[in-house]
């Protein structure tokens, strides 16, 4: 699928490799993509006892390129998943 390319393309360029694409959803003016990320800055491998995992929300014109992103949430890989609903 074309989008889920282009977001892990631009992850990959762009911030970091994509740990897991968990959604992908058509809104009126686009898409609208989650991405988690294993965030692997040095201080975080060096004093963390796990790894961090941020959620990003990605947007995505009807062409399917990404025109905007933000991290949403930061977390323990450990830590138990909770449902996050983003309203744009």
């Amino acid at each position: 699928m074309k989008l889920l390319d282009n977001v892990t393309q631009f992850f990959n360029q762009n911030i970091a490799p994509p740990h897991k694409i968990i959604s992908a959803k058509k809104q009126d003016d686009g898409w609208r993509a989650l991405v988690e990320i294993i965030e692997e800055k040095e201080y975080m491998k060096k004093y963390a006892n796990d790894q961090m995992i941020g959620l990003y929300e990605v947007f995505l014109d009807n062409n399917h390129e990404v025109t905007g992103f933000s991290r949403i949430s930061l977390r323990y890989r450990s830590d138990l998943e909770e449902k996050i609903e983003v309203e744009h």
